[in-house]
Protein backbone atom coordinates (compact mmCIF):
# COMPACT_ATOMS: atom_id res chain seq x y z
CA UNK A 1 0.00 0.00 0.00
CA UNK A 2 0.83 3.28 -1.05
CA UNK A 3 2.62 5.26 1.74
CA UNK A 4 0.36 8.83 1.33
CA UNK A 5 -2.52 6.77 2.40
CA UNK A 6 -1.53 6.36 5.38
CA UNK A 7 -1.55 9.96 6.62
CA UNK A 8 -5.02 10.72 6.54
CA UNK A 9 -5.76 6.90 8.17
CA UNK A 10 -6.51 8.14 11.80
CA UNK A 11 -9.86 9.53 11.20
CA UNK A 12 -11.37 7.41 7.96
CA UNK A 13 -12.41 3.97 8.85
CA UNK A 14 -15.90 5.07 10.39
CA UNK A 15 -17.39 5.14 6.78
CA UNK A 16 -20.02 2.99 5.08
CA UNK A 17 -22.39 5.88 2.95
CA UNK A 18 -24.41 5.56 0.16
CA UNK A 19 -23.64 7.81 -2.58
CA UNK A 20 -27.30 9.53 -2.23
CA UNK A 21 -26.04 10.73 1.30
CA UNK A 22 -22.99 12.74 0.00
CA UNK A 23 -25.07 13.92 -3.25
CA UNK A 24 -27.23 15.66 -1.16
CA UNK A 25 -24.28 17.58 0.72
CA UNK A 26 -22.87 18.39 -3.12
CA UNK A 27 -25.70 19.45 -4.60
CA UNK A 28 -26.96 22.17 -1.48
CA UNK A 29 -25.56 25.26 -3.02
CA UNK A 30 -25.51 25.64 -6.57
CA UNK A 31 -26.51 24.07 -10.64
CA UNK A 32 -25.05 26.59 -12.56
CA UNK A 33 -22.54 25.33 -15.08
CA UNK A 34 -19.76 28.15 -13.81
CA UNK A 35 -20.40 27.45 -10.08
CA UNK A 36 -18.15 24.72 -8.23
CA UNK A 37 -19.71 23.19 -5.12
CA UNK A 38 -16.90 22.66 -2.33
CA UNK A 39 -17.67 19.97 0.58
CA UNK A 40 -14.64 19.38 3.33
CA UNK A 41 -14.06 16.45 5.03
CA UNK A 42 -15.68 17.62 8.26
CA UNK A 43 -18.71 17.59 6.16
CA UNK A 44 -18.43 14.20 4.57
CA UNK A 45 -17.39 12.61 8.09
CA UNK A 46 -20.87 13.84 9.93
CA UNK A 47 -23.34 12.67 6.86
CA UNK A 48 -21.37 9.34 7.35
CA UNK A 49 -21.61 9.24 10.60
CA UNK A 50 -25.88 10.14 10.56
CA UNK A 51 -25.64 7.27 8.19
CA UNK A 52 -23.86 5.10 10.62
CA UNK A 53 -25.46 5.82 13.68
CA UNK A 54 -27.81 2.89 14.05
CA UNK A 55 -25.10 0.24 13.32
CA UNK A 56 -23.98 -1.65 16.17
CA UNK A 57 -20.04 -1.18 17.19
CA UNK A 58 -18.17 -3.65 19.80
CA UNK A 59 -18.33 -2.73 23.37
CA UNK A 60 -15.44 -2.59 25.23
CA UNK A 61 -16.28 -2.24 29.61
CA UNK A 62 -14.69 0.75 30.18
CA UNK A 63 -11.63 0.63 32.68
CA UNK A 64 -12.44 2.30 36.06
CA UNK A 65 -9.87 3.11 38.48
CA UNK A 66 -8.79 5.93 41.37
CA UNK A 67 -5.43 6.48 43.72
CA UNK A 68 -7.71 6.02 46.59
CA UNK A 69 -8.44 2.31 45.73
CA UNK A 70 -4.55 1.65 44.93
CA UNK A 71 -3.07 -1.14 46.90
CA UNK A 72 0.06 -2.13 47.49
CA UNK A 73 2.14 -3.56 44.84
CA UNK A 74 -0.15 -2.08 41.79
CA UNK A 75 2.45 -2.11 38.34
CA UNK A 76 3.00 0.38 36.20
CA UNK A 77 4.88 0.15 33.07
CA UNK A 78 7.36 3.10 32.24
CA UNK A 79 6.89 4.16 28.61
CA UNK A 80 9.57 7.11 28.58
CA UNK A 81 12.68 8.35 30.43
CA UNK A 82 11.71 11.12 30.96
CA UNK A 83 9.49 10.06 33.47
CA UNK A 84 12.27 10.70 36.01
CA UNK A 85 11.61 14.45 35.82
CA UNK A 86 8.64 13.73 37.15
CA UNK A 87 10.14 12.34 40.17
CA UNK A 88 11.43 13.94 43.20
CA UNK A 89 15.24 14.24 44.13
CA UNK A 90 16.93 11.98 46.11
CA UNK A 91 20.61 11.21 48.23
CA UNK A 92 20.07 7.38 47.14
CA UNK A 93 20.61 8.17 42.84
CA UNK A 94 20.98 11.10 40.19
CA UNK A 95 17.71 11.85 38.96
CA UNK A 96 18.86 13.46 35.92
CA UNK A 97 21.15 10.12 34.96
CA UNK A 98 18.47 7.52 35.68
CA UNK A 99 17.25 5.49 33.02
CA UNK A 100 13.40 3.75 33.36
CA UNK A 101 12.12 3.58 30.02
CA UNK A 102 10.72 -0.47 29.86
CA UNK A 103 11.08 -1.15 33.85
CA UNK A 104 7.96 -1.88 36.13
CA UNK A 105 7.26 0.50 39.18
CA UNK A 106 5.31 -1.04 41.98
CA UNK A 107 3.14 1.00 44.09
CA UNK A 108 4.48 1.59 47.41
CA UNK A 109 1.79 3.59 48.87
CA UNK A 110 1.52 7.25 49.58
CA UNK A 111 3.20 9.70 52.21
CA UNK A 112 1.48 13.53 52.65
CA UNK A 113 3.07 17.28 52.95
CA UNK A 114 1.96 19.95 53.70
CA UNK A 115 1.77 23.06 51.45
CA UNK A 116 1.82 26.41 52.28
CA UNK A 117 -2.03 26.79 52.44
CA UNK A 118 -1.82 23.70 54.94
CA UNK A 119 -3.30 21.47 52.47
CA UNK A 120 -2.51 17.54 53.41
CA UNK A 121 -1.29 16.43 49.83
CA UNK A 122 -0.06 12.92 48.86
CA UNK A 123 3.25 11.71 47.75
CA UNK A 124 3.09 8.76 45.60
CA UNK A 125 6.14 6.52 45.90
CA UNK A 126 7.18 3.61 43.30
CA UNK A 127 9.74 1.17 43.75
CA UNK A 128 11.48 0.12 40.39
CA UNK A 129 11.84 -4.08 40.26
CA UNK A 130 15.09 -3.80 38.50
CA UNK A 131 16.97 -1.65 40.96
CA UNK A 132 15.23 -1.13 43.95
CA UNK A 133 15.40 2.47 44.13
CA UNK A 134 12.09 4.18 45.30
CA UNK A 135 10.43 6.98 43.67
CA UNK A 136 8.54 10.06 45.10
CA UNK A 137 5.83 11.26 43.15
CA UNK A 138 4.68 14.46 44.59
CA UNK A 139 1.05 15.01 43.38
CA UNK A 140 -0.03 18.47 45.23
CA UNK A 141 -3.53 16.87 45.46
CA UNK A 142 -5.38 15.75 48.33
CA UNK A 143 -7.19 12.42 48.68
CA UNK A 144 -10.60 14.54 48.08
CA UNK A 145 -9.02 15.83 45.03
CA UNK A 146 -7.99 12.80 42.63
CA UNK A 147 -10.71 11.47 40.25
CA UNK A 148 -11.10 8.90 37.66
CA UNK A 149 -9.46 10.63 35.00
CA UNK A 150 -6.17 10.93 36.85
CA UNK A 151 -3.39 9.18 35.30
CA UNK A 152 0.37 9.95 35.70
CA UNK A 153 2.19 10.43 32.60
CA UNK A 154 4.87 8.06 31.15
CA UNK A 155 3.31 5.55 33.36
CA UNK A 156 0.89 2.59 32.16
CA UNK A 157 -0.82 1.12 34.69
CA UNK A 158 -0.69 -2.98 33.90
CA UNK A 159 -4.06 -3.45 35.34
CA UNK A 160 -5.70 -1.23 32.48
CA UNK A 161 -3.71 -3.21 30.57
CA UNK A 162 -5.22 -7.04 31.48
CA UNK A 163 -8.44 -5.64 31.83
CA UNK A 164 -8.37 -5.17 27.99
CA UNK A 165 -6.58 -8.07 26.90
CA UNK A 166 -9.16 -9.72 29.35
CA UNK A 167 -12.00 -8.59 26.78
CA UNK A 168 -10.63 -9.05 23.53
CA UNK A 169 -7.67 -11.46 23.52
CA UNK A 170 -7.99 -15.03 21.89
CA UNK A 171 -10.85 -13.38 19.66
CA UNK A 172 -11.96 -12.89 15.76
CA UNK A 173 -12.30 -9.31 14.54
CA UNK A 174 -12.18 -7.46 11.10
CA UNK A 175 -9.33 -5.05 10.98
CA UNK A 176 -10.82 -1.38 10.44
CA UNK A 177 -7.29 0.23 9.73
CA UNK A 178 -4.12 -0.55 6.80
CA UNK A 179 -1.45 0.96 9.40
CA UNK A 180 -0.14 -1.80 11.00
CA UNK A 181 3.28 -2.61 12.45
CA UNK A 182 6.02 -4.54 12.73
CA UNK A 183 5.93 -6.81 16.18
CA UNK A 184 9.71 -6.29 17.01
CA UNK A 185 11.24 -3.12 15.02
CA UNK A 186 7.74 -1.36 15.75
CA UNK A 187 8.19 0.10 11.92
CA UNK A 188 4.74 0.87 9.76
CA UNK A 189 4.26 -1.99 7.50
CA UNK A 190 1.87 -2.16 4.35
CA UNK A 191 -1.45 -3.28 5.88
CA UNK A 192 -4.56 -4.48 4.88
CA UNK A 193 -8.06 -3.57 6.30
CA UNK A 194 -11.29 -5.08 6.21
CA UNK A 195 -9.79 -8.52 6.78
CA UNK A 196 -10.22 -11.00 9.64
CA UNK A 197 -8.00 -11.17 12.48
CA UNK A 198 -6.76 -12.85 15.73
CA UNK A 199 -6.24 -10.88 18.55
CA UNK A 200 -3.05 -12.87 20.28
CA UNK A 201 -2.10 -10.28 22.95
CA UNK A 202 -2.25 -7.27 24.60
CA UNK A 203 0.91 -5.30 26.13
CA UNK A 204 1.52 -2.29 26.91
CA UNK A 205 2.26 1.11 24.91
CA UNK A 206 3.88 4.51 24.77
CA UNK A 207 2.99 7.21 26.64
CA UNK A 208 0.89 8.41 23.43
CA UNK A 209 -0.66 5.18 23.02
CA UNK A 210 -0.82 2.87 26.07
CA UNK A 211 -1.84 -0.37 24.55
CA UNK A 212 -0.25 -2.16 21.82
CA UNK A 213 -2.76 -4.89 20.36
CA UNK A 214 -1.16 -8.07 18.82
CA UNK A 215 -2.80 -10.08 15.88
CA UNK A 216 -2.40 -12.38 13.34
CA UNK A 217 -4.14 -12.26 9.57
CA UNK A 218 -5.99 -15.48 9.54
CA UNK A 219 -5.73 -15.29 5.69
CA UNK A 220 -2.09 -16.06 5.55
CA UNK A 221 -0.89 -15.83 8.68
CA UNK A 222 1.08 -12.41 8.62
CA UNK A 223 1.79 -10.92 12.34
CA UNK A 224 0.97 -7.61 13.03
CA UNK A 225 0.30 -5.11 15.92
CA UNK A 226 -1.83 -1.65 15.95
CA UNK A 227 -1.43 0.83 18.50
CA UNK A 228 -4.64 1.32 20.57
CA UNK A 229 -5.66 4.51 22.78
CA UNK A 230 -7.44 4.44 25.98
CA UNK A 231 -10.13 7.01 27.69
CA UNK A 232 -6.79 8.69 29.00
CA UNK A 233 -4.65 8.85 26.20
CA UNK A 234 -3.20 12.47 24.89
CA UNK A 235 -4.33 11.11 20.77
CA UNK A 236 -8.17 10.08 20.83
CA UNK A 237 -9.63 8.11 17.80
CA UNK A 238 -7.76 4.99 18.26
CA UNK A 239 -9.79 3.45 20.34
CA UNK A 240 -10.63 -0.69 20.22
CA UNK A 241 -13.78 -0.13 18.40
CA UNK A 242 -12.64 2.20 15.80
CA UNK A 243 -9.81 -0.07 14.49
CA UNK A 244 -11.92 -3.42 14.31
CA UNK A 245 -15.52 -4.52 13.78
CA UNK A 246 -16.84 -8.20 14.64
CA UNK A 247 -19.32 -8.55 11.23
CA UNK A 248 -17.48 -9.35 8.33
CA UNK A 249 -17.69 -5.07 6.37
CA UNK A 250 -17.65 -7.69 2.92
CA UNK A 251 -21.67 -8.35 3.33
CA UNK A 252 -22.74 -4.91 3.76
CA UNK A 253 -21.43 -4.82 -0.48
CA UNK A 254 -22.89 -7.56 -2.36
CA UNK A 255 -22.83 -5.66 -5.58
CA UNK A 256 -18.77 -4.84 -5.53
CA UNK A 257 -16.89 -7.44 -7.31
CA UNK A 258 -14.35 -9.70 -5.44
CA UNK A 259 -11.70 -8.36 -7.53
CA UNK A 260 -12.34 -5.00 -6.17
CA UNK A 261 -13.17 -5.84 -2.38
CA UNK A 262 -9.51 -7.12 -3.09
CA UNK A 263 -8.28 -3.99 -4.67
CA UNK A 264 -9.78 -2.60 -1.22
CA UNK A 265 -8.67 -4.16 1.66
CA UNK A 266 -5.08 -3.38 -0.02
CA UNK A 267 -5.70 0.54 -0.64
CA UNK A 268 -5.62 0.80 -4.33
CA UNK A 269 -8.36 2.31 -6.83
CA UNK A 270 -8.52 1.81 -10.82
CA UNK A 271 -10.29 3.18 -13.25
CA UNK A 272 -14.29 2.94 -13.44
CA UNK A 273 -14.15 2.07 -10.12
CA UNK A 274 -17.28 3.52 -7.98
CA UNK A 275 -16.96 6.19 -5.38
CA UNK A 276 -17.70 3.82 -2.56
CA UNK A 277 -15.46 1.57 -3.73
CA UNK A 278 -12.51 4.65 -3.69
CA UNK A 279 -14.22 5.71 -0.86
CA UNK A 280 -14.06 2.22 1.11
CA UNK A 281 -10.21 1.49 -0.29
CA UNK A 282 -8.71 5.23 0.57
CA UNK A 283 -10.95 6.57 3.27
CA UNK A 284 -12.64 10.13 3.42
CA UNK A 285 -10.74 12.72 1.11
CA UNK A 286 -10.10 16.07 2.55
CA UNK A 287 -12.35 18.01 0.25
CA UNK A 288 -14.66 17.42 -2.57
CA UNK A 289 -14.95 19.81 -5.78
CA UNK A 290 -18.10 19.04 -7.59
CA UNK A 291 -18.74 20.75 -11.12
CA UNK A 292 -21.98 20.46 -13.91
CA UNK A 293 -21.04 20.56 -17.47
CA UNK A 294 -22.77 20.03 -20.73
CA UNK A 295 -21.62 16.47 -20.91
CA UNK A 296 -22.08 14.62 -17.43
CA UNK A 297 -20.98 15.55 -13.54
CA UNK A 298 -17.54 16.44 -12.77
CA UNK A 299 -16.49 15.32 -9.17
CA UNK A 300 -12.70 16.04 -8.02
CA UNK A 301 -11.59 14.35 -4.69
CA UNK A 302 -8.44 16.05 -2.97
CA UNK A 303 -6.26 14.08 -0.49
CA UNK A 304 -3.08 15.75 1.66
CA UNK A 305 0.25 15.88 -0.23
CA UNK A 306 -1.69 17.10 -3.38
CA UNK A 307 -3.07 14.05 -4.41
CA UNK A 308 -6.75 13.59 -6.30
CA UNK A 309 -9.35 11.21 -8.01
CA UNK A 310 -11.32 12.51 -10.69
CA UNK A 311 -14.91 11.25 -11.35
CA UNK A 312 -16.78 11.80 -14.50
CA UNK A 313 -20.64 10.90 -13.46
CA UNK A 314 -19.35 8.82 -10.81
CA UNK A 315 -17.04 6.45 -11.82
CA UNK A 316 -13.39 7.08 -11.45
CA UNK A 317 -12.12 8.33 -14.87
CA UNK A 318 -8.38 9.90 -13.57
CA UNK A 319 -6.45 9.70 -10.36
CA UNK A 320 -2.51 10.81 -9.48
CA UNK A 321 -0.68 9.41 -6.43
Amino acid sequence: MNRWLMSFSFHRYRHIMAGGVLCVLLAACGTGIEMTEHVTEKDVRRAIDQKNSHQATITIDAYVDSVPAWKTGKRFWVADDHVRLLFAASQDYDVDTVTLAGHELSYMGYSTGSLYDNRMTLNLKFQDKNTGNVYVYRTDKTIEDFTRNFSIPMLIDMDMVAHMARQITNKDYYVRTPIWYDRESEQMIDGRHFIKVHIDSVLPGNSVMPLRVMFTALDNQQKAMVWLSDKLSVMHGRDFDALFVAANPRLGYPDISDENWKRITRGQVVEGMTKEECRLSLGNPKHINQRPDQSGMREYWYYDGGYFLYFVDGLLSQYRR
